[in-house]
């Protein structure tokens, strides 16, 4: 869906063409909007899990705004990083970078019930594994053989298999209220109803900004009507808005630093995981938008850009950076490639982060109304993993790898007492579920030959062994 009127077919396919600026600002916006919502999520979702997010009655509550104007600031910075670039470092390509979900299973139990105190913790890991991020960059070509489909698709639906919960938990309202009369009362789900019924509206119905943005319209929609049924009042967005300054800088090791064994491990283990995401992003973006493959050099500079752009988010306290994917379908439908749009997109970005009064506003939303835009969201990880799963040859080789790896990863995730006698270390790592199902189906699909017999399948599977050949040819190991 090109427009003439912004440039020529081949203009449009080149990263280093402008557009008239008024069109290329409008197109950059657009692009943030799309991951607006998904980007400032995690600081939420980090702050509820430490203690002092949304109907906490915390003292440490003002410390939300703190994480939100960050999360906007450095997904600004990494994404100049990306089309910009300094050195080697990014890609030169309109790529858009934002918070990434995918560390969350590994930031909840870091953080879970210690409150501002968990926060130190939680900025080592990032800036060691956002580093060790950066490190991939060298060689990242070299062992992208290590994350067929079988492992990533499992990876990122265990992502979202892990945070569904949350949703559903935010939309009752929020762990703070389980056990009272109000959590999952009819004016709770009310609201988060209104958002996810208003987003599937606009997403199937509109066309254009309005479907692309649905999530961020959705959430309008159901603040107002938290407005009108009285679940938020005018004093309370003035009070939020009025004790937030205009312009504020971000200031460096606030939280304090400190380098624990389970948050190295977890952050660098995902920062590999997060770099095979962004190869395929990159791969993503030129495909739809220019008709070709990625070079080296691209993929390598966006995945020291990833890397970089997430230890630098670390030091001020920011949530680590990838990729966002909502962006290569966005390249695709408008067929502008240009990397000077993204620009301007990531300089509103960074102009939001430095105002704290847009943090302060975002901070009123109820969390109910939230929960209505997280189950979409997180609904929409898992179904990713799942796509991306549909190109697996579904051979028993590979129903045994992934049989193993998502029995042990979810069920070690929903009873996380079965390792309760772990050191603490361990115990963090292992029942995050997340790493330890990557890491089994990694090892095996490595190591196990190429295939099994039918019988030896059948005889643990009750006669319901599957026989889906995936959209692959039928000698693919996936």
């Amino acid at each position: 869906m090109t427009d003439n009127s912004i440039g020529t077919a081949e203009q449009l396919r080149d990263p280093n063409y402008t557009p008239p600026t008024g069109k290329a600002i409008f197109l950059g916006i657009q692009h943030v909007l799309a991951m607006f919502v998904s980007n400032i999520t995690p600081a939420i979702i980090v702050a509820g899990a430490a203690g002092f997010g949304f109907g906490s009655n915390s003292p440490d509550f003002p410390e939300l705004l703190y994480l939100i104007q960050m999360s906007m600031l450095f997904a600004g910075v990494a994404t100049l990083l990306q089309t910009i670039t300094l050195g080697p470092v990014g890609a030169a390509l309109p790529i858009v970078q934002g918070t990434s979900f995918a560390f969350l299973p590994i930031m909840i139990p870091l953080v879970a019930g210690k409150g501002v105190d968990g926060l130190a913790a939680l900025y080592g890991g990032i800036i060691v594994g956002g580093l060790f991020h950066a490190l991939l960059g060298t060689f990242i070509g070299k062992i992208r053989f290590a994350m067929p489909p079988l492992v990533t698709g499992l990876v990122v639906t265990m992502i979202g298999l892990a945070l569904v919960k949350v949703g559903i938990q935010y939309a009752a309202g929020g762990v703070p209220a389980i056990g009272t009369p109000e959590y999952g009362s009819a004016l709770n789900w009310s609201a988060a109803l209104v958002v996810i019924f208003v987003t599937l509206g606009l997403k199937f119905f509109a066309r254009g900004m309005l479907s692309i943005s649905a999530v961020l319209l959705g959430l309008i929609v159901g603040y107002f009507y938290a407005l009108l049924t009285g679940m938020i009042t005018i004093d309370a967005i003035s009070s939020s808005w009025q004790s937030a300054a205009v312009f504020a800088l971000p200031q460096p090791f606030k939280y304090g630093i400190d380098f624990t064994v389970a948050g190295v491990i977890g952050f660098s283990l995902m920062g590999f995981i997060s770099a095979i995401e962004t190869v395929g992003d990159v791969s993503g973006i030129t495909r739809g938008g220019a008709g070709r493959e990625a070079t080296g050099r691209e993929i390598q500079g966006a995945t020291y850009a990833d890397g970089f752009g997430t230890a630098l988010a670390g030091c001020f306290g920011g949530l680590p950076n990838t990729s966002f994917s909502q962006n290569v379908g966005l390249i695709a439908m408008t067929g502008v490639m240009s990397r000077h749009v993204v620009t301007f997109g990531a300089i509103f970005l960074i102009i939001s982060g430095l105002i704290p009064k847009v943090g302060a506003i975002i901070r009123t939303v109820p969390i109910e109304v939230l929960g209505g835009g997280v189950i979409i969201m997180f609904g929409m990880v898992v179904a990713a993993g799942i796509s991306m799963l549909s190109d697996v040859v579904w051979n028993r080789r590979n129903m045994v790898i992934f049989a193993i790896a998502l029995s042990v990863g979810l069920g070690l995730q929903l009873e996380p007492g079965a390792v309760q006698h772990l050191p603490d270390t361990l115990r963090i790592l292992m029942t995050s579920g997340l790493l330890p199902a990557a890491l089994i189906a990694m090892t095996l699909n490595l190591v196990l030959p190429a295939e099994l017999s039918a019988e030896s399948t059948e005889e643990v599977s009750g006669g319901m062994a599957g026989h889906g050949a995936g959209s692959l040819p039928q000698d693919s190991q996936g």
